[in-house]
């Protein structure tokens, strides 16, 4: 019988010297996905069908070119908001619920190419606008650590299937934080890549000025590394591109970085913080010195710097969405939504201008450090329900929770979250690594250190 928390590489490697079959491994995932997923909420749709047509056209594939496909034989997922030309794309919405794209996002053919097993679509909050997933079309996300608490968003759905073993890789994006958020709340691995490296082709050419990507999400540093090599690469006339790395991403996990400058972000001033979360990332600090790294406190606070300009750009962007009925939506987004509608086409230019300015800032100030770290979240998994407190709050409470990862959206920045133990409640808690910009090979290579050093690969939540 597999191991439903097998590396998506050790099961690629098993798959390859045939010591499993490819039918196998999708009826697996499949099974387990549709006797979990009940429980759970990490689906919006579950795809059976498609899951053994992949097994069957890989099957067909010689020996002699199956490594050639970085996914061969691995069962993924993709997130509800990112187009699928023959599966509904729902956008967790009432007023998309039988969407049907006209083509499939660049990243999903990318992702089918190297040969992937679909199990399904996860479920995210409604156009992707909650750092919680709940309150639209989709199943409220669960966290398998803890059913009453959140799984995260807007990526929440592919964090809960990932921590419950219902896929080895799961496809997220992330607008504020929506890929680290969701790993940081169930104990994966999450990356959010450089601005420039992962295309939204066809369907944007940028979202929300430049500050949401497309990203890998696994339950180790190796498979998120080995997806990004997947997903990474520009097409002709994407407004942004980011440099070639300098090897793969995959060849990054076996370089180890030396005496690297990091620094440790302080509390930020816009959230009451989280005593656990912070000894935690102290601790974590203290690992890397051991490693003979320098880590270094800083008065940096990029929250605080950027908290305005950021959440008026995200209602811009969740605003500019085209709702036929916006009586149908979540009160939650339709509060931001409402929001966003109201800036004027000056206004929305002068803040992006403004957040420009700000985010070259912040950039210039950390300027002398190979990374950072700080927690990715204030505190870990919120309960369902609680985030925000009320509609009419919900800009001004969500920065509180996320003061960490929204700044590196809009310096564009790439920024890990990866599993740093669990409070005394049994909740995950989160460690943050960002590098400097398109820099990913660096703290790729961090994360892999840190890994190392406090393994988690075997630690998994008492589903059953």
């Amino acid at each position: 019988m597999l191991n439903p928390y097998i590396e998506a590489t050790e099961l690629r490697e098993m798959i390859l010297k045939r010591e499993v079959k490819l039918r196998e491994v999708a009826e697996f995932f499949v099974a387990r996905a549709e006797k979990l997923n009940g429980k759970l909420g990490a689906f919006m749709t579950l795809t059976p069908e498609r899951a053994f047509a992949d097994a069957e056209r890989l099957e067909k594939i010689p020996d002699s070119e199956r490594r050639r496909y970085l996914m061969f034989g691995v069962p993924y997922s993709i997130k509800d908001l990112n187009w699928t030309k023959d599966i509904r794309t729902t956008m967790g919405s009432k007023n998309f619920e039988h969407f049907m794209a006209p083509a499939d996002d660049e990243v999903v053919v990318r992702m089918r190419s190297h040969g992937g097993i679909l199990v399904g679509k996860t479920a995210t909050p409604e156009l992707g606008a909650r750092p919680t997933t709940e309150g639209g079309l989709c199943p409220p996300a669960r966290n398998p650590w803890n059913l009453e608490r959140t799984a995260g968003g807007s990526s929440g759905g592919a964090g809960s299937a990932l921590a419950a073993g219902l896929g080895a890789l799961a496809q997220g994006s992330d607008g504020g934080g929506s890929i680290r958020i969701p790993a940081a709340c169930c104990g994966v691995v999450g990356l959010k890549p450089a601005r420039g490296r992962v295309t939204a082709a066809p369907v944007a050419g940028e979202a929300w000025a430049g500050f949401a990507t497309t990203g890998p999400m696994a339950r180790t540093v190796r498979d998120v590394a080995a997806f990004m090599d997947v997903m990474a690469g520009h097409v002709e006339g994407d407004p942004y591109w980011a440099p070639d790395p300098v090897c793969s991403f995959r060849a990054a996990v076996e370089i180890a970085p030396r005496n690297l400058k990091i620094a440790l972000l302080p509390r930020s001033a816009i959230t009451r913080g989280d005593p656990e979360s912070e000894a935690a990332t102290e601790a974590a600090g203290k690992v890397f010195e051991a490693m003979g790294h320098h880590v270094e406190p800083v008065k940096v606070d990029p929250g605080a710097m950027l908290r305005d300009v950021c959440m008026k750009l995200i209602a811009a962007g969740v605003g500019s969405v085209p709702v036929p009925k916006p009586e149908l939506m979540d009160p939650v987004v339709r509060e931001l939504w409402e929001a966003g509608r109201k800036i004027s086409a000056s206004e929305y230019i002068l803040t992006v201008t403004q957040m420009h300015n700000t985010a070259r800032q912040v950039v210039q100030a950390l300027g002398a450090y190979d990374a950072i770290i700080s927690p990715t979240l204030a505190r870990p998994a919120v309960k369902l329900g609680t985030l925000p407190s009320r509609p009419e709050r919900y800009l001004e409470e969500l920065p509180e929770w996320i003061p960490y990862t929204f700044p590196f959206n809009a310096t564009g920045q790439p920024g890990f979250s990866l599993p740093n133990g669990h409070n005394q409640a049994g909740l995950p808690i989160g460690l943050q690594i960002v590098g400097r910009q398109a820099d990913e090979v660096t703290i790729i290579g961090l994360a892999r250190q840190f890994e190392q050093a406090r393994p988690w690969k075997d630690k998994h939540p008492p589903l059953e």
